[in-house]
């Protein structure tokens, strides 16, 4: 951890002003350095107030993202030991992969505040403005069967939704298998992408895009999409919300990985998932059908039934919506 993160971190964790001559003195640094740090965090958009001996404080936090920024809000001893930022970037997910490719550990978080070539599922376009919203990889190494890699989507999502309800007061729902939805609109869409060999994964990359501080939508989208600063009418912290679903997500994927299933999980999900207990469309490459939605399974299986049957769908083959639309 460099000296900017350790510096940040103090402000924030203080209730009063913090003494720069403490700082030099805990980390054996100069003076000098913890002013230049100071100065180099005014000039990013931190209000810090300066007074002679007394110190620093923080006084306002903005809504910025940085290296730093979000080193500051990464829960300690959990998922993540390893944060790589871009201003802009391709992909976050086409980096991750790229970053697993040549061998980056397991707890690796890829942050940008811009994508280029934003990818959604089954090869979508994924829209992504400058400063607006959250677009973060986890890249994983699992030691789990392929099989079970796409069980990693669920914690995701229900990661995002407790991340939101903390952080934002936001109450959402889950549209299965990668939406997070609010208001009926998707707030949050999950790419689940993966290298591996027939019984060994190499990695696993789990992209998260949520719609945050967007004022509005673009045309096309307007109807079934919606951001944090839309529903609540104030912008919010990206850096807080993304240390918030890393906080979660480590919560779900050690319980994933305690017993390999999603048992400990399922109940939970159920009750946040859209669509339980109504009816659905089940959309397949040469067939769709009407069926009714039960919930998962320990295997994240979404169970429909249909014609007085129970049928497992798995999430690669099909797209499930909602009869009158989008959910």
């Amino acid at each position: 951890m460099d000296i900017k993160t350790r510096v940040l971190m103090e402000l924030k964790g203080a209730d009063s002003y913090v003494s720069g001559q403490d700082l030099c003195e805990r980390w054996g640094v100069s003076r000098t350095a913890v002013w230049k740090v100071i100065n180099q965090l005014k000039s990013e958009g931190y209000e810090i107030d300066s007074v002679t001996n007394k110190g620093y404080k923080l006084t306002k936090l903005p809504d910025i993202l940085s290296k730093s920024e979000i080193e500051s809000v990464i829960p300690a001893g959990g998922i993540v030991n390893k944060v790589i930022y871009f201003d802009e970037t391709d992909s976050t997910n086409t980096r991750a992969k790229l970053f697993g490719e040549e061998g980056m550990a397991d707890g690796a978080l890829v942050v940008a505040d811009c994508q280029n070539m934003g990818k959604g599922r089954r090869g979508k376009s994924f829209t992504s403005p400058r400063g607006q919203s959250v677009y973060m990889t986890f890249l994983l190494r699992p030691d789990i069967p392929p099989v079970r890699a796409s069980m990693i989507t669920i914690l995701s999502a229900m990661a995002v939704r407790s991340g939101l309800r903390e952080i934002c007061g936001i109450d959402t729902l889950i549209k299965w298998p990668n939406d997070v939805v609010a208001d009926g609109k998707k707030i949050c869409g999950i790419l689940t992408e993966m290298s591996a060999e027939l019984t060994k994964i190499n990695y696993v990359v789990v992209g998260i895009g949520i719609n945050v501080n967007n004022k509005k939508m673009p045309k096309d989208i307007e109807n079934v999409a919606v951001s944090a600063r839309m529903l609540t009418g104030r912008e919010q912290g990206r850096s807080l919300i993304i240390g918030s679903v890393c906080k979660w997500f480590g919560a779900y994927y050690h319980k994933f990985l305690s017993t390999l299933d999603l048992s400990l999980i399922k109940e939970e999900y159920n009750k946040y998932l859209i669509n339980y207990n109504k009816e659905v469309e089940i959309v397949k490459e040469k067939e769709s059908y009407r069926a009714k939605s039960l919930g998962i399974d320990d295997e994240g299986r979404l169970l429909v039934e249909r014609e007085g049957k129970i049928e497992a769908v798995l999430s690669g083959e099909v797209s499930v919506r909602g009869v009158y639309g989008y959910v």
